[in-house]
């Protein structure tokens, strides 16, 4: 018998997720953002339920190529763009729309020998820092691109910081409209956050649902999945193989980090960091036996994790352990939850559950 570890995609939560992030985003058309792997739930295991998308968007050729294996014949985006001369070849033949973020990538446009010209995403730089022409330079950079033969139409787009926060998004959508006043083509600056909190003043052509397709809160802990009306796309779930009896002054695990103060009964999971399970979460972070609240205790160890069974004092050997997700009876543990426990985002523990772990999807 396998490991009983199981990651599980749910189609019909991807469905229900595109459809809320549709109904945010007013009359925008939709890009089903599937970057990293679909989020690390598997571009093949989405696709389906994504089709009611108005396209995709991701990083890596590579996707591109299987999302058009899969039969996709509409807008396919590339969010970088190309990161060699060599790339625009391969859009070309997939009839890949691409970002246009520096110099460079101009550069390449005007050596590449196309008969057919290409559809463009003018990136500006409105504050985030990272990827995009200043502002001071958005003007030039488009004209530069709409003098070139090898370019169609070009669409605008930016990127914002601070959509999930206190900040907000007024400073960098007012530097966005300021310096593309009046520049025609397409607009595109909506992620997950700006999506659900800023709706209608972020309304675009185009919005890039990322994160809330698969069920996370962009914006936890001040909302979570529910408020959203979000559900949960991705179930992690185990067993557990061992049931022991504590006494008083007895620890857990390596480091002796946990100590019970009296008489427990603890249950091991078959879940570890080597799973992608995130190492810092520590007593406390929340779990779910046989769909019943409960917690973590002690050090995560590589291949197992030990759970109180206070809760649950009928719980032995085999009973289910949901890490994230939703439990056989219908009880959920927002990925956000667990992300927290473990200092980091429910992102990364989408994308970092490792090979590993067998997924299927319902």
């Amino acid at each position: 018998m396998p490991r009983p570890i199981l990651a599980t995609v749910h189609a019909a939560a991807l469905r229900h997720n595109l459809d809320r992030a549709r109904r945010c985003a007013l009359d925008s058309r939709v890009w089903a953002v599937v970057k990293a792997n679909a989020y690390g739930h598997g571009i093949e295991r989405v696709f389906d339920a994504f089709r009611a998308a108005d396209g995709f968007a991701l990083l890596d050729l590579a996707e591109a190529e299987r999302v058009r294996a899969l039969g996709w014949r509409g807008p396919i985006l590339l969010l970088e763009g190309v990161f060699e001369p060599r790339d625009l070849e391969l859009c070309s033949r997939l009839g890949l729309w691409h970002t246009v973020h520096c110099d460079a990538q101009i550069d390449m446009l005007a050596a590449h020998k196309t008969q057919v010209p290409q559809r463009v995403f003018l990136k500006m730089n409105s504050g985030m820092n990272r990827l995009g022409f200043t502002p001071e330079r958005f003007r030039s950079a488009w004209t530069r691109l709409n003098a070139l033969p090898q370019v169609d139409e070009i669409s605008l787009m930016t990127h914002f910081s601070d959509a999930d926060g206190e900040r907000g998004i007024a400073h960098q959508i007012e530097v966005f409209e300021r310096a593309a006043q009046d520049l025609p083509g397409e607009r595109t600056v909506a992620n997950s956050a700006a999506t659900l909190r800023h709706a209608p003043r972020t309304r675009a052509d185009w919005v890039r649902p990322g994160i809330v397709l698969y069920g996370s809160a962009p914006d936890f802990p001040e909302h979570d999945a529910a408020h959203w009306q979000l559900q949960p796309a991705m179930t992690l779930a185990t067993r557990l193989i061992a049931v022991q009896t504590l006494q008083a002054g007895d620890t857990i695990g390596y480091g002796s980090s946990f100590r019970a103060e009296g008489p427990l009964r603890i249950g091991v999971a078959a879940v570890g960091y080597a799973d992608g399970y995130p190492r810092h979460c520590s007593t406390g972070t929340p779990v779910l036996v046989n769909g019943v609240r409960t917690r973590m205790v002690g050090r995560v160890s590589m291949d197992m994790i030990t759970v109180d069974l206070t809760p649950v004092p009928d719980a032995g050997f085999g009973a289910e352990v949901t890490l994230w997700g939703r439990s056989a009876s219908g009880s959920v543990l927002p990925i956000d939850e667990v992300a927290r426990a473990g200092n980091t985002v429910g992102y990364e523990l989408m994308c970092a559950v490792a090979p590993r772990v067998p997924i299927t999807a319902d």
